[in-house]
């Protein structure tokens, strides 16, 4: 029997019959599939790298806990010649410390005698105790613990000026020795007060004293927050801001302003004065010297400088 001719359905087909392919996207890097080699050693790596950290911090820690100063700040002089001198030149101190079993020396004896003699403290501590004072480690068993530097206001030192008026500022000198150096220089050539800027100067400490040989307790001296702002002061005050450049065209013999007040500044062994106050020198000048020396030492050209307005000055 033949069969019927059935209708063609037309119906949509049902859901869930044939499925079309998806692709899985790219494939992930050979670090980043978890069963992979490289990604073994990328792991292995990165630990490497945390544990490396972590150790320079540690060590980085050490090192900051060995040279941290105390909260408040103690300068000190360390070393047998150097505090014998220190005390010698008579720099105010708090208190002299020696090492518990220390070797007696001729130098120790009379660092003993002097701080005796001066009323300083005297007092034994274990060795690694001045090595945490002092940041060094060959500190030979001796330190003597300086007393911050008592500084006097620009405007106590304006105040007090001479007639004509003479004062000396530093600009960007970094070694505390210059600071000395140009400290024993204004007192001998008879300036009136040394200004110094709280940022990127030496400050007054023990090695800066030491260099004055003591001129720092006989010359006023001011930290100021601001060397611009000062020399406003200074031009206020009817100065004239003389600015030493080894660039300048002005020689130093050719200065006819010597018999005027005077606010001489001194820059950098390197870099020299800034622009800015630069900019703000009423008369630059230069210092004459052989061609195969570039520059001088601040403290160096402070002196002659100083030297040379003290020579015309006496001339008048």
């Amino acid at each position: 029997m033949a069969r019927a001719n059935r209708k063609p359905d037309n119906k949509p087909p049902k859901k869930g019959g044939k499925r079309s392919l998806r692709g899985k996207g790219p494939t992930p890097k050979a670090e980043d599939r978890p069963y992979h080699k490289k990604y073994k050693s990328k792991e292995e790596n990165q630990r490497k790298r945390t544990e490396r950290k972590r150790i320079d911090a540690k060590r980085s820690d050490r090192k900051r806990d060995f040279r941290r100063e105390p909260k408040d700040h103690v300068d000190t002089v360390a070393g047998r010649n150097a505090v014998v001198e220190a005390l010698r030149a008579g720099i105010p101190a708090k208190e002299l410390v020696v090492a518990v079993g220390v070797d007696i020396d001729e130098r120790l004896n009379e660092s003993i005698r002097l701080a005796q003699k001066m009323g300083i403290g005297i007092k034994e501590v274990e060795r690694r105790q001045i090595e945490n004072m002092t940041g060094i480690a060959n500190h030979q068993g001796v330190a003597l613990v300086v007393k911050p530097f008592q500084y006097s206001s620009q405007k106590e030192i304006f105040a007090r000026a001479s007639e004509p008026a003479l004062f000396v500022a530093v600009d960007g000198v970094t070694d505390p020795r210059n600071i000395g150096a140009i400290a024993r220089s204004a007192a001998a050539f008879g300036a009136d007060g040394l200004l110094i800027p709280e940022r990127r100067n030496a400050s007054l400490t023990a090695a800066a004293w030491k260099t004055s040989a003591g001129a720092a307790a006989r010359l006023p001296i001011a930290q100021i927050t601001n060397l611009s702002r000062s020399i406003d002061d200074a031009k206020a005050f009817g100065c004239f801001v003389v600015g030493l450049d080894g660039d300048a065209d002005t020689n130093i013999d050719e200065m006819e302003i010597a018999d005027q007040p005077l606010y001489v500044i001194v820059g950098s062994e390197g870099k020299g004065l800034s622009r800015l106050v630069r900019e703000k020198c009423d008369l630059l000048i230069s210092i004459p010297m052989s061609s195969a020396v570039e520059s001088l030492n601040a403290s160096v050209a402070m002196s002659i400088a100083l030297y040379a307005i003290d020579r015309k000055r006496s001339e008048l």
